[in-house]
C-alpha cells in the first residue's frame, strides 16, 4: 500500500538557523496523523514543506505518491488545507470566497457546501470582515473540507472554536476518514489531538521525540490510585502492592475505627502500565472504596518535551517491534487500531 505521506531526512533552514533537523515519518492512507508540540516546535514549517509553500533545505517528500515540488496544481486540488494563521479577504462574503476557492480546487457540490455551513452554524452571506474569530475559523474549515479532498492538512484546526463546534469538527474528520481520506493535523493541545488522531507524533525543537498511539501514551502515563480495605493489616496491603508491576510511591496507613466500624487500611500509590495486574491483586482485598484516576496525558507529553525519550513502554534505543499494536523504536505504527506502520 502506498503511503499518503512519506518524509525522509527533512531539514529546513531560515538563514543560518535550522528549524527542522532531519524528520523521517510516513502516514498510511485513511488514517488521522496528529503532530503535537509547543509553539515554535516546527509543526507549521513541516506542513508548509508538505504543501510546497516553502521549499525544504534537504530531504525528500512524497504526498499522495507525488513530489509536491513538481506535481503542481493537479496535486493541490487533491488536498484541503487550513493554515494556522488564516487571512481572509475582507471585502467579500463567505459564499463568494468559497466560490472563488471552488474555481481553483475543482468541482464542488453547492448542496455539500450548504450542508457543511449548516452543521457549523455559519452564515455564508455575511461580510467576512464582520465575522468573529470562531466564525472565520469555521469558514476556513469549510473551504478545506468542501471539495472532499483525498488529504486534509489542518494546522491548529480548532483554534477559536467553542466546544460544541469542536465536536462537529471531530465528526467531520471521522466522516472524511471513513470515506477514505487521510488527515494530517497539528496542535499544541494534547486533548485536541487525542480526540481525533490514530497516531500522535511529538515534535520538539524541530525533531520528532516519539510517535505513538494515544492508547500507548495513555498506558505509559501515570495514574493515581487510592483505596480503603477492611479485614487486613497495613503491612499485608503494602506487600500486595509491591507485587504489582508499575506501582510506586506506595503509602499505607491504618485508620482509627469509629464506633462499630471495622478497622480500615487506606493506601495511596501511583500506577504506570497495565491495570489488569493491579485488579487481580486488589481482588484479594475487601475493598470499601477505590479510586483510579485517568492518566494525566498532558503531564506525560510535557515530560517528553523536556527529557530525551524513546517510545513509551520500550527501552532506550529499541528499534524492534514488541508485538502487534505496539510502537516500534523508529516510530512505526499502523492504521486506526495501531496494527501497521507509521514512521517517524
Amino acid at each position: 500500500m502506498t503511503h499518503a505521506i512519506v518524509v525522509e531526512g527533512l531539514r529546513k533552514k531560515f538563514g543560518s538557523r535550522e528549524v527542522l533537523h532531519g524528520l523521517d515519518f510516513a502516514v498510511e492512507p485513511g488514517t488521522v496523523f496528529g503532530v503535537i508540540g509547543p509553539n515554535g516546535a516546527g509543526k507549521t514549517t513541516t506542513m508548509r514543506c508538505l504543501l510546497d509553500i516553502i521549499r525544504p533545505s534537504a530531504g525528500s517528500i512524497s504526498v499522495l505518491g507525488q513530489d509536491p515540488r513538481s506535481a503542481g496544481t493537479a496535486l493541490r486540488r487533491r488536498i484541503g488545507y487550513l493554515p494556522g494563521e488564516l487571512h481572509l479577504e475582507n471585502r467579500t462574503t463567505g459564499r463568494r470566497m468559497l466560490e472563488h476557492f471552488a474555481a481553483i480546487s475543482g468541482p464542488v457540490d453547492p448542496k455539500h457546501v450548504s450542508h457543511l455551513a449548516e452543521r457549523l452554524n455559519l452564515d455564508l452571506d455575511r461580510q467576512t470582515r464582520k465575522l468573529s474569530k470562531g466564525n472565520k475559523q469555521k469558514l476556513g474549515l469549510l473551504q478545506a473540507f468542501m471539495h472532499q479532498p483525498e488529504l486534509l492538512v489542518l494546522d491548529e484546526p480548532t483554534s477559536g472554536l467553542d466546544p460544541l463546534v469542536q465536536q462537529v469538527f471531530h465528526a467531520m474528520v471521522r466522516e472524511a476518514v471513513d470515506d477514505g481520506a487521510t488527515v494530517f493535523l497539528s496542535s499544541h493541545v494534547l486533548s485536541e489531538v487525542q480526540q481525533a488522531a490514530d497516531a500522535v507524533a511529538i515534535l520538539r525543537d524541530g525533531e520528532i521525540v516519539t510517535v505513538s498511539t494515544v492508547e500507548a501514551l495513555r498506558t505509559a502515563a501515570v495514574r493515581q490510585l487510592r483505596f480503603n480495605s477492611t479485614g487486613t493489616e497495613a503491612h499485608d496491603v503494602g506487600a500486595l502492592l509491591a507485587r504489582v508491576p508499575g506501582v510506586a510511591n506506595v503509602a499505607v496507613r491504618e485508620l482509627k475505627a469509629d464506633g462499630h466500624a471495622a478497622p480500615t487500611v487506606e493506601a495511596t500509590a501511583t500506577l504506570s502500565g497495565q491495570v489488569q495486574p493491579l485488579v487481580q491483586e486488589l481482588a484479594r482485598l475487601n475493598l470499601t472504596d477505590l479510586v483510579l484516576e485517568e492518566p494525566d496525558l498532558e503531564e506525560a507529553v510535557l515530560k517528553l518535551y523536556t527529557v530525551p525519550s524513546d517510545l513509551p513502554g520500550q527501552p532506550p534505543g529499541s528499534s524492534q517491534p514488541t508485538g502487534p499494536g505496539q510502537p516500534l523504536g523508529n516510530g512505526h505504527l499502523h492504521g486506526r487500531d495501531a496494527e501497521g506502520a507509521y514512521r517517524a
